[in-house]
C-alpha cells in the first residue's frame, strides 16, 4: 500500500534538497525543489506500490536541477547600463536594406505596406516565392493547394502591387 505523499515529502524532502542544493547551488536549490515535488505530485498516482519512491524522487530531482541550469543559460543576464549601439539589422519592422519605396511618398505607401494589405495568401505565395526563392511545387505543399494555385495567387498579388504602385506615381505627377 502506498504512504500518503505528504508522508514521502516528509521522509525524503531533506535528501531531494541536499540533491538539489549539489546541482543548481543554494540560490535555485528551493526552487528546484519546489518543482521536484510538483512534478512527483502529478505522478505519483501511476507509480507502483513497491516503488523505491527515494531513488525515484532521487531521479526526479536531478533531472529537474539539470533542467534549471539549462533555462538559466538561456535567461537574459542584468547589466547595469544598456549599450548605445545600433543593431547590425536594422530598426524593427523596417523594410531591409535597399528594398525600401522611396518613390512611394507618405509613410504607409511603401511596398511593404501594400504588400501587408494583400489578401493572406497572395501575401504569403509572394513571400515564400521572391524572398525566400522557393519554388511553386514547395509553396504548394506548405500552404495546401496546387503549385497552379500558387502561381495564381503569386500572379494576382504582382498584379495589385503594380496596380497600387502605378496609381500611387500617377497621383505623385498630378501633384
Amino acid at each position: 500500500m502506498k504512504q500518503p505523499f505528504e508522508k514521502l515529502v516528509d521522509l525524503h524532502g531533506a535528501t531531494v534538497l541536499r540533491v538539489c542544493r549539489a546541482v543548481v547551488g543554494p540560490t535555485d536549490a528551493e526552487d528546484v525543489w519546489q518543482e521536484t515535488f510538483l512534478a512527483a505530485l502529478r505522478a505519483y498516482p501511476d507509480l507502483p506500490p513497491d516503488a523505491n519512491t527515494e531513488a525515484w524522487l532521487v531521479t526526479i530531482a536531478h533531472r529537474k536541477s539539470i533542467d534549471s541550469i539549462r533555462s538559466t543559460g538561456r535567461r537574459p543576464l542584468p547589466v547595469a547600463e544598456v549599450p548605445e549601439e545600433c543593431s547590425p539589422e536594422g530598426a524593427p519592422h523596417a523594410p531591409p536594406a535597399g528594398l525600401g519605396d522611396p518613390a512611394a511618398g507618405a509613410p504607409g505607401d511603401g511596398i511593404w505596406e501594400r504588400v501587408a494589405r494583400l489578401p493572406d495568401k497572395q501575401r504569403r505565395v509572394i513571400a515564400y516565392r521572391y524572398l525566400a526563392d522557393l519554388p511553386y511545387n514547395e509553396i504548394a505543399a506548405i500552404l495546401g493547394g496546387s503549385p497552379a494555385a500558387a502561381r495564381r495567387a503569386a500572379t494576382d498579388g504582382i498584379k495589385s502591387l503594380r496596380a497600387a504602385l502605378s496609381a500611387a506615381s500617377s497621383e505623385g505627377e498630378s501633384a
